[in-house]
């Protein structure tokens, strides 16, 4: 790998971890309700927000009022969103005239959005109108982002209070999220899209004229073959091409910062119009991690201790940091029998590693990097296809969806499922030594471990149970572009994405199916809400407890010792559960293609 990949890493790793700190401290003030600055400006729509909506700010809600608000608005939001995906052949903002999206797409598509998952069986230029991406997806892209975030609060206050039923309010919680973190960062993000030639305007399609004019035949029909079997396919010729174009930078800003990922064209940010230059593709991949590794720092602040914070975001920086490196290392290694064709990887060839599937204008070590990060958040862009990387370079963005999105993770919920396996370190540890595990001098006990596994198997459960529905069904089967144990990994790849609502797919599978929009939207589902919900139940739990003086038996959090033990158990509970799978698809496809 040449030098000037390696200043690409090293210098993602230092703004990534450099703008974590300040934003962190800024989003705390943020959520504990202090000024940050903004609020001289935003404070005033903030009050009328709460006026207009019947919100009173100063009430707080128990775990269960906290969760019932959480779950019925982003309900209500799903029910809103699949009208509109019903009826925008008939709404305004539609000048390429789209008609209504289809009942099992529209299903599917209006669940992953609204649980931050943003799969898409679509190709969003052919599919949805203006409306529909601005009014619809782009505003659930900022309400699911700052529901993970107002979720996490709950859980840090839970663990901060003593003796309380108390953990905040979601409506305060959701309206300041957006308001003062979401939305300024889109507005500047989306500002710097427009300047370096990213689309946004309400114009329809362009039309460009064809230098050299193109024939083709129009062929019939199937309905139109029925009723008169005769017919003949039509000659015809294009004389000019439809250039679509939208709102494209205001949903782009919105879709990297909320770890969101559903592009506004089906190529996502390996479009040009998504991502024309190499400066957005790197601010782009930035801001795919910078807010959730901005909360770790957040999380210290708000329990007094910022050690707490640093530990976790070593423990992700770490594993993040590991899985890059094999990716990085299989893709510029390449394909043994492309390099035999093409004179070898040595300085010779001009295009060195696996360029398959890859943005001439980024290469191999930017599409790495991309891979890792969008798939160590919940994010779910690409600007490669996955389905070309290498078995093992594959293999990375498909294991870090696995080890449950906690690697940086999605806004918010990347954090709360990392605190999730802090909790379990701690019960491990309590059970070495003999005694009630501890953390932030809050007792760990019967219920609170039942909460946190349900967090850690919910999602595992949806991917192995949605993949054995698929490979046991024709109509999943028949989805596979490719047979064999790469087709495996195309059906494996779907739901570790949909499960751990990343969003991400190989790009091979044909999911735009009844059994894939069905069972997809409710494996999406059931990874938000039955994740979310037990979270919310182990905050009220812990915010109930006395503090527990720190003892010598009390197993310190913040230590060196504790972020190897944080590791350890991230990477056995994935490597326990999926393995086995993993075998059957990336692992044997690369042994395969060493000729073993």
């Amino acid at each position: 790998m040449q030098f000037a990949n390696i200043l690409t890493i090293v210098l993602y790793m230092v703004l990534l971890l450099g703008l974590a700190w300040p934003l962190g401290q800024y989003m705390a003030k943020v959520l504990e309700g202090k000024p940050c600055g903004l609020d001289r400006v935003l404070g005033p729509v903030e009050r009328l927000l709460y006026r207009v909506c019947g919100v009173k700010p100063q009430e707080e809600m128990d775990w269960k009022g906290y969760a019932l608000a959480m779950f019925l608005f982003n309900m209500l939001g799903f029910v809103v969103l699949y009208a509109l995906l019903r009826l925008q052949g008939q709404l305004p903002l539609n000048p390429d005239a789209m008609a209504a999206v289809e009942p099992g797409l529209a299903f599917n598509t209006a669940m992953s959005f609204v649980t931050n998952t943003n799969w898409q069986a679509y190709s969003g230029e052919s599919t949805m109108s203006y409306l529909t991406q601005m009014l619809g997806l782009t505003v659930h892209n900022f309400v699911s982002a700052a529901t993970g975030i107002a979720i996490l609060a709950a859980l840090i206050r839970g663990l901060v209070r003593r003796e309380t039923r108390l953990l905040g309010n979601f409506w305060v919680d959701l309206t300041r999220s957006t308001l003062y973190i979401l939305l300024p960062l889109s507005v500047m993000f989306a500002l710097a899209l427009a300047w370096q030639g990213v689309p946004q305007t309400l114009g329809g399609a362009a039309k460009a004229s064809l230098s050299e004019p193109v024939a083709y035949e129009i062929t019939p029909s199937a309905d139109d073959l029925k009723a008169d079997p005769s017919l003949k396919p039509k000659p015809a010729t294009a004389t000019e091409q439809a250039i679509t174009r939208g709102p494209v930078a205001s949903q782009e800003a919105i879709k990297m910062l909320g770890t969101n990922g559903g592009g506004f064209f089906n190529a996502n940010s390996a479009h040009p119009f998504e991502n024309p230059t190499p400066l957005t593709n790197f601010l782009e991949t930035l801001a795919i991690l910078v807010i959730s590794a901005g909360l770790c720092h957040t999380f210290g602040h708000m329990v007094g201790d910022a050690r707490q914070g640093w530990v976790l975001l070593a423990a992700m920086t770490v594993i993040f940091v590991v899985f890059l490196s094999v990716c990085l290392w299989a893709e510029h290694t390449g394909v043994p029998q492309m390099a035999a064709l093409t004179g070898g990887h040595g300085a010779g060839n001009p295009l060195p590693g696996n360029w398959e599937g890859k943005e001439l204008r980024f290469g191999v070590t930017a599409s790495a990097l991309w891979a890792t990060a969008t798939t160590a958040a919940s994010n779910g862009s690409v600007n490669a296809m996955h389905d070309s990387f290498t078995p093992l370079g594959g293999l990375v963005p498909m294991v870090l969806m696995q080890l449950g999105e906690v690697v940086y993770g999605g806004v918010g919920c990347g954090l709360y499922g990392m605190l999730v396996f802090a909790i379990i370190v701690v019960f491990i540890g309590g059970l070495m030594v003999g005694r009630t595990p501890e953390y932030l001098g809050k007792k760990i006990e019967a219920f609170d471990t039942k909460m946190a596994s349900i967090v850690i198997m919910v999602p595992l459960f949806g991917v192995l149970l949605g993949t054995a529905w698929a490979v046991m069904t024709a109509s999943g089967k028949a989805a596979i572009a490719n047979p064999g144990a790469h087709g495996f990994s195309e059906i494996l790849y779907a739901f570790s994405s949909m499960a751990n609502n990343n969003g991400s797919a190989f790009a091979g599978l044909s999911a735009n199916t009844p059994l894939y929009n069905l069972l997809g939207g409710i494996v999406m589902l059931t990874g938000r809400f039955w994740t979310a919900i037990p979270v919310l139940a182990l905050a009220g739990s812990l915010a109930a407890k006395k503090s527990v003086p720190v003892s010598a038996g009390t197993l310190p959090t913040h230590t060196p010792l504790f972020c190897g033990l944080l590791i350890a158990v991230v990477l056995v509970v994935g490597a326990l559960t999926f393995i086995p799978a993993l075998a059957l698809g990336p692992i044997v496809e690369h042994l395969m293609m060493l000729g073993h």
